[in-house]
């Protein structure tokens, strides 16, 4: 055998394993590729989930608080006074709202939050004025008429936040 077989025979060896090395390379490279996208594929299912439980729940305790709002004001207008009952009714629905509100502002999207806070801020305002008119301290010109109509105006709120969570998680809509 002279140097030149063995020079090419060495270069067909390297050949074969530099490109079996390359191929296993690439291989490994196209399965690190695809973990990630699984991963990624998986974190944002569980982020969907996360938001669709939140928006669920977020809107549920809006109703629930707007229409523990509308109960109390009932309430204070039959009987002139609440009992520590509906007080906790009462509480417990803005406490409800306050923790959903809450983890909402750390999941949800700017265009959600921002129909969320006008949302809570009208609910927190009629609550501050419900509870005004239950120790009869009212504001110049609050009544249990006028808290009742800005009670009721939260509902055109609602309806937009609701839009937006809609929205967000790609549920279509009549109104897009």
């Amino acid at each position: 055998m002279d140097l030149s077989s063995v020079i090419i025979a060495v270069a067909g060896m390297a050949g074969t394993l530099g490109g079996s090395l390359l191929t296993q390379r690439r291989a490994e490279h196209a399965r690190h590729r695809e973990i990630q996208l699984v991963r990624a594929h998986d974190e944002e299912r569980e982020n969907l989930t996360l938001r669709r439980t939140c928006y669920t729940e977020l809107n549920r305790d809006a109703r629930q608080f707007t229409t523990a709002l509308n109960r109390h004001l009932h309430i204070l207008r039959e009987r002139g006074t609440a009992d520590d009952a509906d007080k906790a009714a009462l509480d417990e629905a803005k406490a409800a709202f306050r923790d959903r509100y809450s983890e909402a502002q750390m999941l949800a999207p700017e265009s959600v939050l921002n129909h969320a806070s006008a949302a809570n801020q009208a609910l927190s305002h009629v609550y501050r004025q419900v509870k005004r008119l239950e120790r009869n301290e009212p504001e110049p010109g609050e009544t249990l008429d006028s808290v009742s109509r800005t009670q009721y105006a939260v509902w055109d709120l609602l309806r937009p936040m609701r839009h937006a969570m809609r929205r967000d998680l790609g549920v279509p809509s009549s109104e897009d």
